[in-house]
Formats: structure tokens, C-alpha cells, sequence
């Protein structure tokens, strides 16, 4: 009896691993598809002769489109089932990234990026509920570290791959390149995915009632926390490539590497604080990440010409603790949430992060300015605005802790 039930534990597990695995390529894609901007700031900025505020637009278009579409989608996100709901938007995803890759100046690369946007927004909501659908919550921290890593994976291997395309090529067989990824992960959801029924709403009526009730106290406080985490970080993550290049000495050929080594270490910090965080509790685990994160927010911002190896440490830390706050954020998140409800909430905390996230890198845009060499200026202002906004989380993840009885 007890050899029947630890086999069907160990399938179970081998599902739940296959599961997670699928979601964090889809994630892999999303977020290659985002990210790939930054390191391609110096050069858009050079091609198109656009200063830091148009290039700001191209980050926040992405992010803004992202919150729009993802809000007014948290009305139906549960009234499909979430598989077809997840290839339908992985799709129009794919289609905008192709888009961005025949673009040919920066007003058809703006529209691309809102369209890309409008549904790797929702894509990535449908990937954060499926992982809450699919894993207990008893082993969902470590699922959730497993699936944010995949922005460590996309450092580690999608941009070098992206830019060391991009300087042998052009920046356009970039986002080609993405699409065929794109494609090849398309392909494994339809097989191996499993579907995730919902119970539909009767009328649209009741789907609306059903998008008031999420518009309560302790998930609007669940919003914030990850809103306001990412109001901070996204002051800092769109300029560190055109930062390092334009003030620190950085060469352009040498950006690849920053995306390497601070993936290599996030790929392992990732893993460790996905499993501490359900050892130790999240809230336990986020105020530590949180506070320690701070020091190399601060250092990268205040960052001095030195070596490369001097940057790529600062960068790497910046990389691993910045993100690895995340996982026991998004762990917290996902406990406060009724499974019913699931879909709508993700979409909306989504929404949410992303109009957050556009709007610093827009803020952030207006805050930087540029000398006569080239060479950003206010980046330190932007590291302390992303400092406070940390301490701002602490405090509402506390107010979380204390209602949930968080550890």
C-alpha cells in the first residue's frame, strides 16, 4: 500500500515537473522578447538617433500596452479554458515579435512593441495561473522559483544568443530568432499541457460582478506589492546598457557577458531561494532579499568608470537579488487569491505590474538626461527612487503577512 502511494507520488511530481518546466520556456520566450530592448538600447539609440526619452518609449510601450490589455482581459481570463486561452495569446504574441523583425525605423518598431505587448501581457498572467492551477501551494514556491528563473535562463542563453546575432547580423534576425524559439515552445504546450477547465460566468453581467469582487482590500494590497516592486526596478533595468557603455567604459561587445554571469547566478540563486522560501516563508524570505538588494541597486547606480570585471560583479548581484525578490513576492501573492478567481486576479496583478513598470521606465526616461559626450546623467536618482520603493514593499508585505499569518 504504501509502495502504490509513493509511485503515484513520484508520477504526480514527474507531471508537476514537466508542467513547470513547459511554463518557464513559455516565460523564457516572454520575457527574451522584453528584455532584449536593454541591450539593445545603445544601438537603437545610435541607429534611429533617438535620445533616452524615445527610447523609454520603446520599453514602456511593451509594458504599457501589456496593462491595458491585460486589465480589461482580467474579464474574461477565466471564462476560457486556460490552455487555449494560453496558445491563443502565445500566438498574437509570436505574430508581434514578427512584426518587430520586419520593422524598418522606430515609429513601425513602437507599433510593433505595443502589439507584442498587448499579448505577452496576458501570456504571462496565463503562465502565473496555470503554475498556481497546476502546483500545491505546499510546493508552488519552488515551482515559482523554477519559472522565474526563466529570466535568469533568457540571460544566460537567449540574449548572448540574441546579441551575438545582432553584431553578426542586424538586430532585425534577432526577433526572428525569437519567433522560431517561440515557435518550437508553441508546439510543446499543445502536446503536453494539460487543460485547465473554469467555471464560465452565465452572462457578461455576472463576469463583471465576478471582476468587482476582485477589487477588494487584501487583493488591491496584493496588487501593490508587485506594482510597487516593479515601479522601482524598471527606474533602473531599461539603462543599465546604455549606463554602462556611455559612463563606465563598457564596450558594446562586451554586454553579452553582463546577461551571462548574472544569469549563471540567478539560474542558482533562483533555485535556492525557491526552495528557502518554503522552508523559511515568504514573507521571511522577501524582507531578507529585499533589504539586501538595496546595496547593489545603490552601487550600480553610483557606478564609477572601472573594470569590467568591477561592472560584472555589481551587475551580476544587481541581477540575482533584484529578481529573486520576485519568487516569495509572487509566492505571497498567489496564497491570497481564491482558486476561482485565480485568472482574473493574475491578469489583473499583471495589469497592474506592467502599467507600473511602464511607467518608470517612462518616469525614468524624463529623470535621465545626457551631456554633450553622451553620457547619461540622474541615474543615481533613478537607483534611490528604486531603494524606497523596496522599503514601500517591505511594509506592504508585512500588512500582508500579518493578515494571512504568513511566515
Amino acid at each position: 500500500m504504501t509502495d502504490s502511494v509513493d509511485d503515484e507520488l513520484k508520477a504526480l511530481l514527474r507531471k508537476e515537473r514537466i508542467f513547470v518546466l513547459i511554463l518557464a520556456a513559455i516565460q523564457i520566450v516572454h520575457i527574451m522578447d522584453f528584455v532584449i530592448m536593454m541591450p539593445l538600447g545603445p544601438r537603437f539609440m545610435r541607429v534611429f538617433d533617438i535620445s533616452p526619452v524615445e527610447f523609454s518609449s520603446l520599453v514602456s510601450a511593451y509594458t504599457f500596452s501589456a496593462g491595458i490589455v491585460g486589465f480589461f482581459g482580467a474579464l474574461y481570463a477565466d471564462h476560457f479554458d486556460r490552455k487555449k486561452f494560453l496558445l491563443f495569446n502565445f500566438t498574437g504574441f509570436i505574430l508581434g515579435t514578427f512584426m518587430c523583425a520586419i520593422s524598418t525605423n522606430f515609429t513601425t518598431l513602437l507599433i510593433a512593441r505595443i502589439i507584442a505587448g498587448a499579448f505577452g501581457g496576458i501570456l504571462n498572467a496565463c503562465v502565473l495561473s496555470l503554475v498556481s492551477d497546476l502546483i500545491p501551494f505546499q510546493r508552488r514556491g519552488a515551482a515559482m522559483g523554477v519559472v522565474m528563473s526563466s529570466f535568469s535562463v533568457s540571460s544566460v542563453i537567449g540574449i548572448p544568443i540574441g546579441l551575438w546575432i545582432a553584431n553578426t547580423f542586424d538586430w532585425h534576425y534577432s526577433f526572428y530568432f525569437i519567433c522560431l524559439v517561440g515557435i518550437v515552445f508553441w508546439i510543446m504546450s499543445f502536446l503536453f499541457l494539460p487543460s485547465v477547465k473554469v467555471e464560465r460566468p452565465k452572462s457578461f453581467i455576472e463576469n463583471l460582478k465576478k471582476f468587482r469582487k476582485v477589487f477588494k482590500p487584501d487583493y488591491i494590497q496584493a496588487f501593490c506589492l508587485t506594482s510597487t516592486l516593479a515601479f522601482g526596478i524598471f527606474h533602473v533595468i531599461p539603462f543599465i546598457a546604455p549606463y554602462l557603455v556611455r559612463n563606465v567604459g563598457f564596450k558594446e561587445s562586451n554586454l553579452p557577458f553582463m546577461y551571462l554571469i548574472g544569469g549563471i547566478g540567478t539560474i542558482i540563486t533562483a533555485r535556492i531561494v525557491g526552495k528557502l522560501t518554503d522552508r523559511l516563508g515568504s514573507f521571511t524570505m522577501f524582507r531578507f532579499l529585499a533589504l539586501v538588494s538595496m546595496i547593489p541597486i545603490l552601487a550600480l547606480t553610483h557606478l564609477p568608470p572601472v573594470s569590467v570585471g568591477i561592472a560584472l560583479t555589481v551587475t551580476t548581484l544587481f541581477t540575482m537579488f533584484g529578481s529573486a525578490r520576485f519568487i516569495p513576492a509572487m509566492t505571497m501573492v498567489s496564497g491570497v487569491v481564491k482558486p476561482e478567481e485565480r485568472g482574473t486576479f493574475m491578469s489583473l496583478e499583471n495589469a497592474g505590474r506592467q502599467f507600473a513598470s511602464g511607467a518608470a521606465s517612462q518616469t525614468a526616461g524624463l529623470i535621465i538626461g545626457s551631456t554633450a559626450t553622451g553620457a547619461l546623467t540622474n541615474y543615481n536618482i533613478v537607483g534611490i527612487i528604486c531603494v524606497c520603493s523596496s522599503l514601500i514593499a517591505i511594509f506592504i508585505a508585512n500588512q500582508i503577512r500579518k493578515k494571512y499569518n504568513l511566515r
